[in-house]
């Protein structure tokens, strides 16, 4: 669902960046208040956020074909990170996996980065936390199948309902975004009509990966995730230590291996603007990709901004297609993708270190 900048008007752009921005900023806020990046809490903290934005990110890499459409999709991530670090911090590691995308592998438009922040981490970490996820765990949903079971069912549900409630949102925010952009060639209810059948497909494969993990957390090490098991610390299968190093290990498995078999049809979002023809499916918009959309003198500077700031466009060495690309492109991006979510865990910490000191 990234969207590129020939998708978005600046003004557009412009508006979805300060959205965006705004979410970012009341999210470190929240965070401060919340004490959830206070340094003796860090020690649990920056790993976990690490790991696990580093995760959300080579997941993204992995893309899904759906059947019989000559269509793709892969992970957002959003109710995933909420699910485990709650609305603000997901946010925030959701920002650092977009633009580590943006701006060394050219995944998505630099103009577009604000609209696909928006589109791709704002519903799922807020929309999916706030009126799926917290109040369902919440619930007594299933009480009578005994807590472990009742969790585990609540975990999927919640799951698989976030994840196909928020890429739907997303998807329509593409379709909105685009059409008061005036991009004339895509008529809003067209559009509309191609984007979500598709995204709620992507989304309930998104909602089972998404329960899968998150079971395996609440099975391993269930104060790991939130509004499930704070009440139960120290039980589970395997110790917090374990837990990460399971998901670590995944996620070197996901960035350096399996993103060498992802599908190579195009995504939601491309599939409905380009189609794909040239396998025997449908045009659907039938845009050319070499010439679509606006364009713009803001638009031409961000894309040569990008341009010198992408060492590895599009997952692959420059002017070569050796498997070699993905893999070092995945294992690179995940611990770009770690390395950011841990300064904002220490930063975080230093900055509510400093204010107690201020207090006393």
């Amino acid at each position: 669902m990234h969207m590129a900048d020939a998708l978005l008007a600046p003004a557009v752009g412009g508006v979805m960046y300060a959205a965006s921005a705004g979410v970012a900023a009341l999210s470190i806020v929240k965070l401060k208040k919340e004490n959830d990046l206070e340094l003796n809490n860090g020690i649990k903290e920056l790993p976990k956020m690490a790991i696990l934005a580093a995760l959300v990110f080579a997941g993204q890499m992995i893309n899904f074909t759906i059947p019989g459409t000559g269509s793709s999709g892969h992970i957002c991530g959003g109710m995933l990170l909420t699910g485990l670090l709650g609305p603000y911090a997901g946010f925030l590691s959701m920002i650092a996996v977009l633009l580590v995308q943006c701006l060394f592998f050219a995944d998505g438009g630099l103009l577009a980065l604000g609209a696909n922040i928006w589109n791709m981490a704002f519903y799922g970490c807020f929309v999916g936390y706030f009126l799926i996820w917290r109040p369902f765990m919440r619930s007594k949903a299933f009480a009578g199948a005994g807590e472990k079971a009742a969790n585990r069912l609540k975990i999927i549900i919640a799951s698989i309902l976030g994840c196909v409630i928020s890429l739907q949102l997303g998807a329509f925010s593409v379709v909105l975004e685009t059409s008061i952009s005036g991009i004339t060639e895509l008529p809003f209810g067209t559009f509309m009509l191609l984007m979500q059948p598709i995204h709620l497909a992507i989304g309930f494969v998104e909602g089972l990966i998404t329960a899968a993990v998150l079971v395996f957390v609440n099975e391993a090490r269930p104060e790991m995730l939130r509004d499930v098991g704070t009440a139960r610390e120290g039980e589970g299968k395997l110790s917090f230590k374990g837990t990460l190093i399971v998901l670590g290990i995944v996620t070197l498995v996901v960035a350096g291996g399996l993103s060498l078999f992802a599908s190579s049809h195009p995504d939601g979002l491309e599939w409905a603007l380009f189609g794909n023809a040239e396998e025997g499916y449908a045009e659907n918009m039938g845009l050319d990709e070499e010439n679509y959309g606006v364009s713009s003198e803001i638009a031409d500077t961000a894309g040569n901004i990008q341009n010198n700031t992408s060492f590895l466009p599009d997952y692959a060495l420059p002017d070569n297609d050796s498997p070699a690309g993905t893999t070092l492109s995945g294992i690179v991006g995940a611990a770009i993708v770690a390395g950011i979510a841990a300064l904002l865990c220490i930063a975080g910490g230093i900055i509510h270190k400093k204010r107690k000191r201020a207090q006393t």
